[in-house]
Order: C-alpha cells, then sequence, then structure tokens
C-alpha cells in the first residue's frame, strides 16, 4: 500500500513539474502600477498581477514561484543576478534613439543659473532615483567616488552610505534608513516606491523642480521638452552643457531596464510570446494612471527585444557598469593574493597549471589556477574577476575583444625574435590537410567529412567556414559537409558524429572543446584525419610537420609500431595519442589551386592568422605582463635545467600554450583585439558572423548592447 502511495505521489509530483506555465504573474510595486497591471490582465488574460512592496520583494517573491516577472534597472538586476536570488534579465527594454538602443546615459541635471559644476557638489542638495539604482545612485556615486570627490575608504571603513551622507548636505534617495539625511528632502515615507513621490526619475526630477534639492541624478530622457531650457547637464571636466548634448556629457551609460526571471527557457518563452502579442493595450504609456509614470515599463520604451539564451545578470550588465557596482562595494584588501589566477580548460590543463603554481614562487605563488569546462567559461571567470588570464587563438581573441578583455601577451614561435624590441610579431597559415589517396580538391570538398579543431577557433573553423560561406553564401554548413567533428558543436549536430571523446568507460566528453575530447585541437583534428574518421583535416601549417615520425619519436622515445603511449600519472591513466604520418602520403588543397605538398603551405593556405595570445581585463593587464615576464624568465623555453617548463606539456599536446612556443612577447599596451588581429582576419570574421547560428553565445551577449562598455 505505502509503495503504491508513494508511486501515486510521484507520479503527481512529475505531473507537476512537468506542467508548462500557461499565466505570466507580474510584480507591481504601487497602487497605480497595480491599476496598470488589472487593465493589461482585462486586455490579455494570460497575464495576473501580484504586488509586493519594492523591487527586492518583487525578486524575492520570483525567486520562491509566488510570481514570474518584474522591469528592473540594473543595479536591481545586479541584486537578482547573484548566487542567492538566481534570477536573470530575459527581455531588454529599448528607447529607439538609434537603430537599436538597449542603453541609457546617466546624467546630472541643474537648474540653469545656478553656477556651480561636479566638482563643486559637496555641501548641495540631491536628488536620487533610488538607493542602488543606476542612474540615480550607481553611476553618481560611483563616479564621485572613483574621481576622489567622495572619500570613502571601503566598507571596512564605513558604509557607503555615510560617505555620501556627509558629502551631501541634505537629500533623498528612497530606500536609505529613514530618518536619515538621506531621506532628509523625501516627501513621503522615503521608500524604494512609488509611495514615495520623489521616487524614479520623474521623482528625482521633481525634486529638483520642487527646489528641494539642487541636483538631480536620473537619465538622459527624463526632463520634459517643455522644459529642456530651464535646465542644464553637469559634465565630468567640470563644465555644463545643455540638456540635448548629453552624448558628450554624461556621467556613465548604463544598460536599459530588462526584464527579469527565473532561469527557465520555457517560462522566458511564454512571457516574451505573451507581451509581443499584447494587442489594444499601450505598455509603454502610463498616461491613463496619472500621476503615476513609467509603470512595469518606461515610457520611453519604443519596443522590446528578446535576450540571447542563457543571458546572466553579468553579460548583460557588462564589465564597465558591474565595475561601478563594484567600486561601490569595496571588500578589505589586506589578505588578497597577489598572484595571477591563471585559467585552466580541462583536466589536463588543470594538472599542469597546478604544477606551474607549485613552482612560480619559493614563499607566495605568483600564479595561482582556475578550472572551467570551456574556453567560453573561463572568458567569463576573467571577466567576473574570478581569473586573470589565460592564452587563446585567434578566433577566440576575437570573442574575448567583443567581450572587453584586451590582448596582453603573444606567443612567439620564432627564437631569433624572442628579446627584441619591437620584434615581428608571430603568425601561423591556416591550410586544409586530405590524403594524397583520397585524390580530393577544395572543388570536390562538398559531401565530405569534416576534421576541426573547435568550433570558433582560428585555423580549424572560423578560416575555413568563413571561406566556405564567402563560396556558398549559406549559413548551413551542414548542408557541406555531411559529417564531422568540430568540438564544442551541438552533441546532435552532424558535426559531432565523428568526435570518439577520450576513450573512458562511461564517457561524457564526446565532442566538447577541451583536451578530454582526442579529436580536439590541432593534433586531435589531424588525428581525426590519419585515424579516417573524416576526409580533410583544417589545422594550422606545422602540425602535420611537427608529428612525423622521426619528430616524434624525439618526444615519446624509441619508437613504437601503435600510434599511442600510455602515461601513468599518480592513479590516473592518461591515454595520450601521439600521431604518427608520413608527410608524402599527406596534402594541401586550397581554392583555385591543385594539391600541393604539406611543405608548400607557402603557396597554398586559406589565410595568414595572427599566433595565440594572452587575454586579460584592460585594469589587469600590467600585472599579467609584469608576472608572466617574470615567470617565462624562470620556466621560458630556454632554461634547460628548470623543475618546470612553460612551453611543454608532459601530459598532452599545447597545454596553456603552444608547445611550440619559444618565448612570449609584450603586445603594446593599449591595443585592440581589431588591430591585434589584422584587416585580414578581420575580414574573415566579419564574414563568418553573418551566420548568427555560429556564433559563441558569449560573444552573442556581449555583442547585444549598443552601449556595452568595459572597465
Amino acid at each position: 500500500m505505502q509503495t503504491l502511495l508513494l508511486a501515486s505521489l510521484l507520479g503527481c509530483l512529475a505531473a507537476v513539474s512537468a506542467a508548462p506555465a500557461t499565466n505570466v504573474r507580474w510584480c507591481v510595486t504601487s497602487a497605480k502600477e497595480l491599476e496598470k497591471c488589472a487593465a493589461l490582465a482585462a486586455a490579455a488574460p494570460v497575464f495576473s498581477c501580484v504586488r509586493k512592496t519594492s523591487a527586492l520583494t518583487c525578486i524575492e517573491a520570483i525567486k520562491a514561484d509566488q510570481a514570474d516577472a518584474v522591469t528592473l534597472d540594473g543595479g536591481d538586476i545586479y541584486i537578482a543576478g547573484l548566487n542567492n536570488n538566481g534570477l536573470q534579465p530575459i527581455i531588454a527594454e529599448d528607447y529607439g534613439i538609434s537603430a537599436s538602443d538597449t542603453c541609457y546615459y546617466g546624467v546630472a541635471v541643474v537648474k540653469k543659473g545656478t553656477t556651480f559644476g561636479l566638482r563643486d557638489l559637496q555641501g548641495t542638495k540631491s536628488c536620487h532615483t533610488g538607493l542602488n539604482k543606476s542612474a540615480g545612485w550607481n553611476i553618481p556615486i560611483g563616479t564621485l567616488v572613483s574621481m576622489g570627490l567622495i572619500q570613502w575608504e571601503g566598507i571596512e571603513d564605513e558604509a557607503v552610505v555615510k560617505a555620501v551622507g556627509k558629502y551631501f548636505s541634505a537629500s533623498c534617495v528612497p530606500g536609505a534608513t529613514r530618518g536619515s539625511n538621506l531621506c532628509q528632502l523625501c516627501r513621503g515615507d522615503c521608500s524604494k516606491s512609488h509611495t514615495e513621490p520623489y521616487y524614479d526619475y520623474s521623482g528625482a526630477f521633481q525634486c529638483l523642480k520642487d527646489g528641494a534639492g539642487d541636483v538631480a541624478f536620473v537619465k538622459h530622457l527624463t526632463v520634459p521638452e517643455s522644459e529642456k531650457a530651464n535646465y542644464e547637464l553637469l559634465c565630468k571636466d567640470n563644465t555644463r552643457a545643455p540638456i540635448d548634448d548629453y552624448e558628450k556629457c554624461h556621467l556613465a551609460r548604463a544598460p536599459a531596464h530588462a526584464v527579469v526571471s527565473r532561469k527557465d527557457q520555457q517560462l522566458a518563452g511564454l512571457i516574451w510570446n505573451s507581451l509581443t502579442s499584447v494587442q489594444g493595450f499601450d505598455l509603454f504609456s502610463s498616461e491613463a494612471y496619472a500621476p503615476g509614470k513609467n509603470l512595469m515599463f518606461k515610457d520611453s520604451t519604443v519596443k522590446l527585444v528578446q535576450l540571447p539564451p542563457n543571458t546572466d545578470s553579468f553579460l548583460y550588465l557588462g564589465a564597465g557598469y558591474t565595475s561601478i557596482i563594484r567600486s561601490l562595494k569595496k571588500e578589505p584588501t589586506g589578505t588578497q593574493s597577489t598572484a595571477i589566477k591563471w585559467c585552466a580548460v580541462g583536466h589536463a590543463e588543470t594538472v599542469k597549471c597546478d604544477t606551474w603554481n607549485g613552482n612560480s614562487g619559493d614563499a607566495d605563488p605568483q600564479v595561482e589556477c582556475e578550472t572551467a569546462p570551456t574556453v567560453e567559461e573561463c572568458l567569463k571567470k576573467i571577466m567576473r574577476k574570478e581569473a586573470d588570464a589565460m592564452a587563446v587563438d585567434g578566433g577566440q581573441v576575437y570573442t574575448a575583444g567583443k567581450c572587453g578583455l584586451v590582448p596582453a601577451m603573444v606567443e612567439q614561435y620564432d627564437a631569433d625574435q624572442c628579446g627584441i624590441p619591437g620584434a615581428k610579431a608571430s603568425s601561423y597559415y591556416a591550410v586544409a590537410v586530405v590524403k594524397k589517396s583520397s585524390g580530393l580538391t577544395w572543388k570536390t570538398l562538398k559531401g565530405k567529412r569534416s576534421c576541426h579543431t573547435g568550433v570558433g577557433r582560428t585555423a580549424g573553423w572560423n578560416v575555413p567556414m568563413g571561406q566556405i560561406h564567402k563560396e556558398t553564401n549559406d549559413c548551413d554548413f551542414t548542408k557541406f559537409f555531411i559529417s564531422g567533428c568540430a568540438p564544442g558543436s551541438d552533441p546532435t549536430s552532424p558535426f559531432c558524429t565523428q568526435c570518439v571523446g577520450s576513450g573512458k568507460t562511461a564517457d561524457d566528453s564526446k565532442c566538447k572543446a577541451s583536451a578530454e575530447e582526442n579529436y580536439y585541437g590541432y593534433n586531435g583534428a589531424l588525428r581525426c584525419l590519419v585515424e579516417d574518421s573524416g576526409d580533410v583535416a583544417f589545422i594550422k601549417h606545422s602540425t602535420i610537420l611537427d608529428n612525423t615520425a622521426g619528430k616524434r619519436r624525439t618526444r615519446t622515445g624509441p619508437h613504437l609500431n601503435c600510434e599511442c603511449v600510455i602515461l601513468y600519472k599518480t592513479i590516473t591513466f592518461l591515454l595520450l595519442f601521439f600521431v604518427k604520418v608520413n608527410n608524402d602520403e599527406y596534402q594541401l588543397i586550397c581554392p583555385g589551386k591543385s594539391p600541393v605538398p604539406v611543405t608548400d603551405y607557402l603557396s597554398c593556405h586559406l589565410a595568414a592568422v595572427p599566433a595565440h595570445a594572452v587575454v586579460t581585463r584592460p585594469d589587469s593587464r600590467n600585472e599579467v605582463v609584469r608576472i608572466l615576464m617574470e615567470q617565462q624568465a624562470a620556466f621560458g623555453a630556454t632554461v634547460s635545467d628548470a623543475a618546470f617548463s612553460l612551453f611543454k606539456s608532459e601530459a598532452g599536446k599545447n597545454l596553456l600554450f603552444k608547445d611550440s612556443t619559444k618565448c612570449l612577447q609584450v603586445v603594446e599596451a593599449g591595443t585592440s583585439y581589431e588591430s591585434f588581429l589584422g584587416p585580414e582576419y578581420m575580414n574573415v570574421m566579419s564574414s563568418l558572423r553573418e551566420c548568427t547560428e555560429t556564433t559563441p553565445g558569449l560573444e552573442k551577449s556581449c555583442s547585444f548592447h549598443s552601449c556595452q562598455e568595459t572597465n
């Protein structure tokens, strides 16, 4: 009987969990907002309304599955995305200033006729949209702190609100502690909701208009057209400008307000479809609910834009805006490590990084290790300051650049160029290799099987697929190749069918973009061809030359009549395949030419591409360069008796750095990813990026904003 009851209960629970949501519960924070929401629900019954007291309580309600959606500003999006809340932005407001403008300017507005500048605000009275809100708090206070105008040493000294309270003589900051100096100018209860008349953009502007405050921190669209002549903007150079000159005179740009929900793609789809199918109701007008303004959505919104899937709060807000928020949450720094955190992809790289860490400093290691399953996840860690640097190929430099990271050092493969100031940076050639016996040419590739180093990588994907796209103008590459191995592809894609994983029992690494997949990387793609899992391998020119039988014997000891060597590392068996080839059995193919020997890559290649580079955040660039220069002096290619070698991989191939690296060279400070990659490669990427379905998800999220700013 108990078994029957348990089975019934589990069946009910499964039915409940499997049932898709059919109703969107919108969270509102005021009587007027509830009135508008009720009118929306009458026009579109898929909506219902849940009233809470503030944005924070709405976040809590959505987390607890008591509501489904709310529109928040950047500061609250940051809070919603913290691990303890776990919400994500799914839809952005678009203000339509340009073709697509999902951002706005944070500005400081004052009455015309007053004479003070931004640097003269101490002792004045201030009006804010709300505590922790973007234009009204995070941007202005972060700016004043970073400019040294508000003296604040961090939370170990005092709370930032206390420092602000000392700086302004009086303020209205809805959401601040009632009875404090920051609530002195407010007309209502100083709550972060529409029950406070001076809350939000219109409220902060009304605070200034009423003469309660001397300056209002709002967004650039706040001042009504009919009143612009009476007000001015404060610029960071201490000058003033007309209200409409916000593009030149602003404190910072911020991501637009966004609809936030739980991490549930099915629910996100329901919310999007429900909002975009509303008929006979103006989502972006609060006129019928006066004196309420910006109810549910900002009145200045022109349309809504669906965000790329899996966009989290950090990716939406961007590194620049997030750094502003973090500047207002200073943590004690006395116990923080001075080491740089290197990001390793997969187990084999982590093993090498741990060895590096153990040798990188006598008392205090200069290098610490972070790990992630993919390069994309590593780049996210660097953006979030959970890691500091890693070496990536050109395609990944492109994605990293779109996300605000910069190239700091570049691998040099010519020992004669090491140590020479201004030496020419290394490059290599992307080539297509086939078996001579196949009789394949570039013209006859269609319908064959392909071997790639990884999706998004330069020689293995971007260059050949960019070339194919130019010729076919078709982004569906499965129409060109019938199958293949392109690690990082969707597991159900034909580009995963030829992948083999690690060869271990219960293997889950098949087609993963890491060294755990035996067909990953240059050697992996070549091995895919050698083992007849593909008809063409897209690799760099030196890969096949590095894998001749003679050279490989010098790396692995006595010649073995097999293509593998088994190494025992601690308690783990690592199966390493060393590809052994005969140059005469392979050849290069390229557009407009007959096949040529593999040594003739200068005359037959798909593109010359830049060397791999170390990427990091702009603020970490100098420290990363300093430590890497010290580390290669101790463990570089010219150091023969070191306990660790930076550019050798004992447990794999090309781990952390390419094994052919002779040294790391400094990339001049201020070099952008575009100038580093060069016009030829940027043109290839521009063509390939027309195929949005092959654009990495991280790059889509980073490229979403026209206003994405980096730190």
